[in-house]
């Protein structure tokens, strides 16, 4: 076909289809492995539980559309959380207006702020993803299936990749990494094998040293209570509390070992780089709850 001629092809013998984005951004906070969620402020599912995404622009890339959508509609930064594509979601039906194509994005962020909705969410806030894996608890469209193919891809890109640096900071202890592995899969780790996975990985380097802490330091980190539950009433569904507090890698109180030398500190050789020796969740015991 030459440039500039449409042959036979005629666009109104087609229905219409649409492309959205959708974001799953997944944080560690107070212990627990925690989903950005939106409050739809729209039709269709006004009122219901979503995931933070919208329509492609014309002329927008898709993952120029991701980040657009995440600070639009939570006030996350896109530069704030390390980005892979999941996967792309084409149901018939699955949104009730038209034929909507999704491309779907995960992410993983060690520090997120306290997210606000804006743009057509009426309120962002992190909700636990045990909570959302319950029978009872409903999400818009598909996105709940969409959620736990997420946290799938996350669990088995732990075992190969070095993607759970992304929930510590730019520093971090080999307990704090553990601390991370463990909340994900849900499972005990042995300290000293994981300790000896991390030590012999090219792919983790030693950086220094964390500075000492005092005795009544640690006392009050473990003593702390995180922020009371504040509970909105919504038409259909129960909000999780807004919380003040900024989230945080585990506290560097807690990695302070009992009268001994102050815990090594660790970097990812990458942003996120596949392991030369995989940490396998084979032989782990499950977490008691």
């Amino acid at each position: 076909m030459a440039d500039g001629e449409r042959g036979d092809y005629d666009p109104a013998a087609y229905a219409p289809v649409a492309v959205t984005v959708d974001l799953v951004v997944f944080a560690i906070k107070h212990g627990a492995l925690q989903v950005l969620l939106i409050e739809r402020g729209i039709d269709p599912f006004r009122g219901a539980w979503a995931l933070p995404g919208g329509f492609l622009l014309p002329g927008e890339d898709l993952r120029a559309a991701a980040g657009r959508e995440l600070e639009e509609e939570t006030g996350v930064e896109a530069s704030e959380v390390y980005m892979e594509q999941l996967h792309t979601y084409g149901a018939p039906g699955r949104d009730p207006r038209m034929r909507v194509v999704t491309v779907v994005y995960w992410a993983a962020c060690a520090s997120l702020p306290q997210p606000v909705g804006g743009s057509d969410a009426a309120l962002a806030a992190l909700v636990p993803m045990a909570e959302i894996r319950g029978r009872d608890f409903r999400l818009a469209f598909d996105h709940k299936r969409i959620v736990v193919d997420a946290y799938q891809r996350l669990q088995s890109r732990l075992e190969t990749t070095t993607v759970a640096s992304r929930f510590c900071g730019p520093r971090f202890t080999i307990t704090e990494l553990r601390s991370v592995y463990e909340t994900i899969w849900e499972t005990e780790l042995d300290p000293g094998n994981f300790q000896r996975k991390v030590r012999d990985n090219a792919c983790f380097n030693k950086v220094g040293v964390r500075a000492p802490v005092s005795r009544p330091e640690v006392l009050s980190a473990m003593l702390s209570p995180p922020p009371p539950r504040i509970e909105i009433k919504l038409a259909r569904f129960a909000a999780p509390p807004p919380d003040p507090a900024p989230a945080l890698s585990p506290s560097p109180s807690l990695s302070q070992p009992r009268g001994g030398r102050p815990p090594s500190l660790w970097t990812a050789s990458e942003s996120v780089t596949s392991l030369n020796s995989p940490i396998f969740r084979s032989g782990r015991r499950r977490m008691r709850r």
